[in-house]
């Protein structure tokens, strides 16, 4: 079989721009760390040395790192002045961490993968799963570094308010569940949101919720409280509210998870599910979202899924249909996409 070398050039050219991503990867958590990123947007435009000066780092490691990131696109060089600086797009991406565009905890979770490659060749041998509590613990930082600023900027100001009544509900009081919460940036954003209402953050990993905790104390609010359970074994009943953020396609047994959610509404309740975006079929979703989200599933989502008791397996790619099968499975006979980003999905469901 002959080689077109058009095609080949253009694929190598493809690797050596993933190349250069998967090496940059590192830098972007050490410019995070260091606070690289935040002082030159601050500051808005830094020679090497002066951007060293107000970090407290080494020159010449400032000076590669700084190359690497203009190489990237991820900061500009004015090679007049021998200076850099910062977009407004960079700045929202990279260097402000209230941006709902904030993505730098997705390279903190990357980094987990990397220490788990073991894990998964042994996986792909076996079939079995891996908890979501035996990865690096980079995961769950990341985690909740990554998801946070999308909580922050969507949650309160579109999400809820997509949906019918229930932004009414939680300014007036109401009871609520955050299942699969991990370190509760979606419970905390809610909570302040709503100081009248009433929000348990339940999650199977106690780390996780140990660390909810500490958090939830740090921004003292009292109108919430944390418990370690699955999504198919906590008491508390007679709920207004219930929301799953990125959580359903990890479980083993979502139909079950939401069979239990629905006893555990009141009639009137009802139900929050937010995914991530994806169309319904595998043609669909090859796309840069898609990649990215099916790269995270391989690695997180099924072998999560395949370590509980069914193993279900949805991924994160499962789309609108397939979500919609699942949830109404559960005894729902109301599931609609209440809006969407182009990271999420938000499902509105009652019963």
């Amino acid at each position: 079989m002959s080689i077109n070398e058009d095609k080949l050039n253009e694929l190598l050219g493809q690797v050596v721009v993933e190349m250069g991503a998967a090496a940059n990867g590192p830098l972007i958590t050490i410019g995070d760390k260091l606070g690289l990123y935040k002082t030159l947007a601050e500051s808005k435009v830094l020679s090497a040395s002066e951007l060293a000066t107000k970090t407290g780092t080494d020159l010449r490691y400032v000076q590669e790192w700084l190359a690497a990131q203009a190489a990237s696109g991820y900061v500009e060089y004015d090679a007049d002045h021998h200076q850099f600086y910062m977009t407004p797009e960079q700045v929202a991406v990279f260097g402000d961490n209230k941006s709902p565009v904030f993505m730098t905890g997705a390279f903190y979770a990357i980094t987990s993968l990397y220490h788990d490659e073991p894990k998964m060749l042994q996986a792909f041998k076996t079939g079995e799963g891996i908890s979501w509590g035996d990865h690096h613990t980079c995961l769950f930082c990341g985690t909740e570094k990554f998801f946070s600023p999308s909580y922050e900027g969507n949650l309160i100001s579109s999400w809820i308010p997509a949906l019918n009544g229930v932004t009414e509900k939680l300014k007036q009081g109401a009871k609520v569940a955050d299942i699969g919460c991990g370190h509760a940036a979606s419970t905390i954003v809610m909570a302040k949101a709503f100081p009248k209402s009433h929000f348990i953050g339940i999650d199977f990993h106690k780390e996780s919720i140990a660390e909810a905790r500490v958090k939830a104390k740090k921004a003292g609010l009292d109108n919430i409280e944390f418990k370690v359970a699955t999504a198919k074994d906590y008491y508390d009943k007679e709920f207004d509210f219930i929301a799953f953020f990125d959580c359903l396609h990890d479980m083993g047994d979502p139909v079950g998870a939401c069979a239990h959610a629905k006893q555990a509404l009141k009639p009137d309740g009802s139900m929050m599910i937010v995914e991530p975006f994806a169309n319904d079929s595998i043609k669909e979703n090859l796309n840069p979202v898609g990649r990215a989200f099916y790269a995270f599933s391989t690695q997180l989502c099924i072998p999560c899924s395949l370590n509980q008791e069914v193993g279900l397996s949805l991924g994160a790619q499962a789309g609108l249909k397939r979500l919609t099968e699942t949830i109404k499975s559960g005894g729902f006979s109301y599931c609609e996409k209440a809006t969407e980003t182009p990271f999420n999905l938000i499902l509105e469901v009652k019963a």
